[in-house]
């Protein structure tokens, strides 16, 4: 066991589906707004998010859960694409939540990657008092955000090469023929790491070894989700296709309690 996973023990909450890990995802961020309207959430986006965003969707009236207080910041985006452009995660966060809710577009944050973007969003985050739950999902390399391997643990919100495999996994978020941007702004380990609570959310089998290697291997550059062992307050949700690979496997969970 590394040292820094001996000094935090993250719970795993592993369900036999995907839906099901989804809407405890859900019922998380959905007790977080309930219990402080005026949250700050940080947001992921990616296939693996869009069950969850639905819940939230469908909470929105059929519960009554608002939104109108609620202060976002995204993980990241690729850089050089126009406003609008329907394969980026602005479109992406309209198409799957903010379209569907009562947000307050004046509290909805995504980087931008200008020169000056990475410090604005790191001061618009420590303006609004840091963020309290971020959610995170995880890349078949490891990645988070897009903090792709070689990542340091100091890092901050910043302009980032993408690795062959993050562009192989999202060139289907393209149209056929449209090159997929090479460059992306992301929030850094350190930035992710100064959120208050975090969730991750992996599903699917092609998630089962990077999640092995963040929970149970070595912490550092060549998984950066491993980084989150050093985090105090973790909860890791998961189905059992991305948990195949782990060797301390959980009891499975049969409600969302």
């Amino acid at each position: 066991m590394s040292a820094l996973r001996a000094q935090v023990e993250q719970p795993v909450r592993l369900f036999a589906t995907s839906r099901e890990a989804e809407q405890l995802v859900a019922g998380i961020l959905a007790a977080r707004i309930r219990s402080n309207p005026a949250s700050v959430l940080g947001l992921a986006t990616g296939a693996s998010m869009i069950g969850v965003y639905r819940e939230l969707a469908r909470m929105h009236p059929a519960g009554g859960l608002s939104f109108a207080r609620v202060t976002t910041f995204n993980l990241d985006e690729y850089c050089g694409l126009a406003a609008g452009d329907p394969s980026g995660f602005a479109a992406y966060m309209d198409r799957n939540l903010f379209d569907h809710v009562d947000a307050d577009r004046r509290r909805l944050h995504l980087p931008e990657g200008d020169d000056a973007g990475p410090a604005r969003y790191e001061a618009a985050i420590a303006a609004a008092g840091g963020i309290d739950l971020q959610l995170l999902g995880i890349g078949r390399n490891g990645h988070i955000g897009f903090n792709e391997p070689g990542s340091q643990g100091t890092s901050r919100t910043r302009v980032v090469e993408l690795a062959p495999p993050t562009l192989a996994a999202n060139a289907n978020d393209f149209p056929t023929g449209v090159a997929m941007p090479r460059k992306a702004i992301t929030m850094g380990i350190e930035t992710i790491l100064s959120a208050r609570r975090i969730v991750l959310l992996a599903t699917g089998a092609a998630k089962a070894k990077a999640l092995a290697g963040a929970l149970e291997g070595e912490a550092g550059p060549h998984n950066p989700a491993s980084f989150l062992q050093q985090h105090p307050d973790v909860t890791v949700v998961c189905d059992l296709a991305a948990a195949a690979e782990l060797r301390n496997i959980p009891k499975i969970e049969n409600s969302h309690a």
